[in-house]
């Protein structure tokens, strides 16, 4: 099978860039021809920013090169992962040009939310799902904090509602969780052509020995990270355990300042993937304390494969990764004495923790894994090949 993956670079390294490159690895571990086409933000510089809005919308050049590119070098399907700005709709209508299946990775909610995580001014918000024009994205400048790229974005969505171009052009989508399908669902999306998908880890680190007796959070320093529900829930526990920070982001002066006088309390900043993955492996626990809608958790299945329980908040699909109890531990979102009551729960029942441990491993080993993700994978496309195939139209080569 010979497939095309195209992605939309950040400006900084995320997750949907890891996963991108890990698909693409698997596919080519696995004997599968691959061709990728990419874009990426540095590019944006370059563009005033009516130019940048019109690319957003639909990009000419990058329609003209998806176009010779699959006409050069025919793939049996398209799995697209970011699109904004830079690659745009266009590639859609590229594979419908040439008849070939579309799959798309709903990394965000990006499609039912121009801020592309359902969240504003410190809580969840659901004002623009469903609407063909999100209106209330632009008022509040949710994109960015900023009206006009806000407007930009929006156009975007009210475009391809209109089109049809969601509805009609893509042929499969997937999404890691059931609990975004859903949302998606709710917002128009076709339920027969969202298939549910987790992420994976391409590399297994093996099971930690947990006997680091600490705490740990990895993620962005941002409000809807839950990071002060997690540093109030740390003032609480005063000193009872030991907590290591990892990440950077907006909040990074509170978190220096609140972290500066804390007992036990470590920020770490920035550190690589091996430091990550090692210090997983010692900590007695994650905490994911997310106020947000997350669309999956990287951060959670990589301490599952460590063998390390997590604590998240009972939200979302975050709540849906966690069993309580087994796993790990939910609380309340953005509740700092909740989530104290389950810390100190934790270090009051080590043979649970222990018995969590082990759970959390064979979580990782029975969902997680590079093979196991590899024939899900294969079977989203061919299921997206043969849809494709039952609703064939006349070959469009002009």
């Amino acid at each position: 099978m010979k497939v095309l993956l195209a992605h939309n670079y950040y400006q900084q390294p995320g997750g949907e860039d890891q996963v991108f490159l890990a698909e693409g690895t698997l596919l080519e571990d696995h004997g599968h021809d691959v061709v990728r086409y990419v874009s990426h933000n540095d590019e944006i510089n370059h563009l005033t920013r009516f130019s940048l809005a019109k690319k957003t919308i639909w990009n000419f050049t990058s329609y003209v090169d998806l176009l010779n590119l699959m006409r050069k070098d025919v793939p049996d399907i398209i799995h697209v992962h970011n699109t904004l700005p830079l690659i745009s709709p266009s590639i859609y209508d590229a594979a419908w040009k040439l008849d070939i299946p579309v799959v798309q990775t709903l990394h965000n909610y990006r499609n039912l939310c121009p801020a592309a995580t359902l969240y504003r001014d410190g809580h969840i918000c659901n004002d623009c799902i469903g609407k063909t024009l999100p209106w209330p994205a632009v008022w509040h400048g949710c994109y960015r904090q900023n009206r006009f790229q806000t407007a930009g974005i929006t156009a975007k969505l009210m475009v391809h509602k209109i089109k049809g171009t969601y509805k009609d052009k893509i042929t499969q989508y997937i999404c890691m969780t059931r609990f975004s399908r859903d949302k998606y669902v709710e917002g128009g999306f076709p339920p027969d052509k969202i298939s549910v998908k987790p992420h994976f880890l391409s590399r297994d680190p093996g099971p930690g020995d947990g006997k680091g007796d600490f705490a740990l959070f990895v993620g962005r320093l941002a409000p809807e990270k839950g990071v002060s529900t997690l540093l109030d829930a740390w003032e609480i526990m005063d000193g009872l355990m030991p907590l290591k920070v990892i990440g950077d982001g907006p909040m990074a002066p509170y978190v220096k300042e609140k972290t500066n006088g804390m007992k036990q309390v470590d920020w770490l900043g920035q550190c690589s993937k091996d430091t990550v993955l090692h210090l997983m492996g010692k900590a007695s626990v994650l905490i994911v304390p997310s106020d947000c809608y997350e669309t999956f958790g990287l951060v959670v299945i990589e301490a599952f494969s460590n063998g390390t329980p997590v604590i998240v908040s009972d939200i979302g699909s975050l709540a849906e990764l966690v069993d309580h109890q087994r796993t790990g531990l939910k609380f309340i979102p953005g509740n700092a004495d909740d989530l104290a009551v389950k810390v100190k729960w934790l270090l009051s029942n080590q043979s649970m923790q222990a018995q969590m441990r082990t759970n959390a491993r064979a979580e990782f080993e029975a969902k997680y894994t590079s093979e196991i993700n590899y024939y899900e994978l294969i079977g989203i496309y061919k299921k997206a090949i043969e849809e494709n195939r039952r609703k064939k139209k006349p070959a469009k080569t002009k």
